[in-house]
């Protein structure tokens, strides 16, 4: 007899088997269990080691000894008419039937009941704060004010932050980054309408059953999911839930190593695409691969970019350098770098040649990385728009980057700004319109379209954008002093006291001045203009001349007002770019000195007459 018809004889395959299902089973059990009951690591990885430890002296075990009604006996002693090989085989076989049955039966329970469970209870962990009314009648009214819209569309999607289920809690960078890069790639599918970032994660840590955001969002399909990091291992589970009906479509649990994370994006990018029946035209949208300890130190990067505080941004701009220090030809890290660069340059936190030198170099680099980076493209455009005073550019920048990417919310919000810039302030409303349909979650867009309304003159418009966007957040620095303005340019006296109503609840000081001295003013009370006007100039002249220049012209001093535009001229301040739309400076317009200063900005009518921007949006 030869080796293998041995090895069968003796059952030793048998008992190969039946140990691989075994262990199989229990860790799976344990990978279940152990969280629940916060047992440490290495907890889990000892019952692995110990059940691979095993797997030898068990096939060593079975070759030796065999069962005898007589207990445990060496092969070599038992006499082949006294055998039970045979029988014992037998029971072997029916054991593997019943683990394998009970490891089934434990894969589908996991899968389809305790896993949305404990996604759920994820979720639910990070908060039980209720979605306001005023978030969903915003929501409504954004969408009621779209002339085009439609009903919810079958391929339509919001991506959830996932779950942070690691042991430590400690991987939330992860899990909203995979999150953040899957709806970015799933953006890419232009039959494929996809709620972008600030609305999807505007639901997390709040308690909300998944047909409700559907319903708030427009959307026919939810994807959900968990990220759950050991070491170098991740799994991640995820679900594509049909929002109308709460029907479970697709689910999905992924055990890689990290360094796998990018094949598992696509994996889960193309199984959505598949299961809401999108024909690509071309190849499915793909995601870019580079190291992972460089993507690790990305999304920590990411993370802290947006929480914007002078620390934060400095430390992004730490986790993107040494990003690029393992991974130099990382594009989105240059991409991310030059970004956050800009942003400590427009918050005073970088000198202003230095940091738009900075920022250029970092886009530019990324650019020579991948010629296709509609945020690259969308940053130069505002550096010429904001920093260069090159409007050409600008739109050629901004022409660029929609074409590449059309529904990138960052694109679409620089489309809207190279708009006003032209002073065509009707097309930057129609975009910032497009961008609330898109994500009607982002504070942003109704901030924006109500500047817009208002410097078309459609001032009861702008009025509810603004209240819009104090509903959806009650902390954002700036839109009371906007809302102000519309008040005191059409309703005088009256208005004046309802913007001093508002100062008083401005949480950035130098809008709160800025209210002040021009709403006093309109109400005859000098002494307390003057007061608000000198505490503005002596604390804000850099980051604030243009709005006080417009003050001082809506107080109807010009020769001031033109001085302070100079300054604004000076410290490049980025709200120039508004000048020509802004009509708190029209008692300059007859001023001579008005064109004169247009001319010498870039921004006269004749300069400006000869660039046509006329940008298509997706639908």
């Amino acid at each position: 007899m030869g080796l293998l018809g041995e090895l069968k004889r003796r059952n030793v395959i048998r008992m190969a088997g039946l140990y691989l299902v075994g262990a199989w089973l229990v860790t799976q059990v344990a990978g279940t269990l152990l969280p629940m009951f916060e047992a440490p690591g290495w907890v889990a990885r000892t019952v692995v080691i110990f059940i691979a430890i095993g797997f030898v002296p068990m096939l060593v075990f079975s070759w030796i000894y065999e069962l005898t009604p007589d207990g445990l006996k060496r092969d070599t002693e038992v006499p082949p008419e006294r055998s039970m090989t045979q029988q014992t085989g037998r029971r072997l076989d029916f054991a593997i039937i019943a683990v394998l049955l009970v490891a089934v039966v434990y894969f589908a329970v996991d899968r389809f009941v305790f896993e949305p469970r404990r996604i759920a209870q994820a979720r639910s962990e990070m908060g039980s704060e209720s979605f306001s009314a005023g978030q969903a009648a915003a929501r409504g009214n954004a969408r009621n004010a779209e002339s085009d819209s439609d009903p919810i569309s079958a391929r339509s999607i919001v991506v959830l932050p996932f779950a942070d289920m690691s042991q430590g809690k400690d991987q939330e960078y992860l899990s909203d980054g995979l999150a953040e890069e899957l709806l970015n790639l799933l953006a890419r599918v232009p039959q494929l309408r996809v709620i972008s970032r600030s609305s999807a994660f505007s639901f997390k840590g709040k308690a909300i059953d998944l047909g409700t955001i559907g319903k708030q969002l427009d959307v026919a399909h939810v994807l959900e999911g968990s990220v759950r990091k050991a070491g170098n291992a991740v799994r991640i589970t995820v679900q594509l839930i049909d929002a109308r009906s709460d029907a479970h479509i697709w689910s999905e649990t992924y055990d890689r190593p990290l360094d796998n994370i990018f094949a598992i994006q696509d994996e889960i990018a193309a199984a959505v695409v598949s299961k809401l029946k999108i024909t690509l035209l071309g190849a499915a949208p793909k995601t870019t691969v580079t190291d992972p300890v460089a993507y690790t130190l990305y999304l920590q990067g990411l993370e802290q970019a947006r929480i914007g505080s002078a620390a934060s941004l400095e430390t992004a701009v730490k986790m993107y350098q040494q990003a690029l220090a393992i991974s130099p030809e990382y594009a989105q890290a240059w991409e991310g770098l030059g970004k956050s660069y800009l942003n400590q340059t427009a918050r005073g936190m970088r000198d202003t040649e230095e940091g738009t030198r900075l920022a250029r170099e970092a886009t530019n680099h990324a650019l020579a990385i991948n010629p296709e980076s509609a945020g690259a493209y969308s940053d130069l455009a505002w550096i010429a728009n904001a920093y260069d005073r090159d409007m050409p550019a600008s739109v050629r920048y901004t022409e660029r980057a929609l074409a590449l990417n059309s529904g990138s919310i960052d694109v679409l919000f620089i489309a809207g700004l190279t708009a006003r810039s032209l002073g065509h302030p009707d097309v930057a409303a129609r975009i910032y319109r497009h961008i609330a349909a898109l994500d009607p979650a982002n504070p942003g867009a109704y901030g924006q379209l109500g500047k817009a309304l208002a410097f078309s003159g459609r001032d009861d418009e702008a009025i509810a954008s603004f209240r819009k966007l104090i509903e959806l957040s009650p902390a954002f620095g700036g839109v009371r002093h906007w809302l102000s303005l519309v008040w005191l340019k059409r309703d005088g006296p009256a208005g004046a006291e309802q913007a001093l109503a508002l100062a008083a609840d401005e949480p950035t000081e130098s809008y709160r001045l800025e209210t002040q001295a021009m709403a006093y003013h309109a109400l005859g009370r000098n002494a307390e203009s003057d007061a608000a006007m000198a505490a503005l100039t002596a604390k804000y002249e850099e980051g604030a001349s243009y709005n006080i220049a417009y003050a001082y012209a809506f107080r109807g001093e010009p020769d001031r007002a033109f001085a302070w535009l100079e300054k604004a001229l000076q410290h490049k301040d980025s709200g120039m770019t508004e000048l020509i739309s802004q009509p708190m400076f029209a008692p300059l317009y007859n001023d001579p000195r008005w064109l004169l200063f247009l001319r010498k900005f870039g921004r006269a009518p004749e300069q400006l007459a000869s660039i046509a921007f006329d940008p298509k949006l997706s639908q």
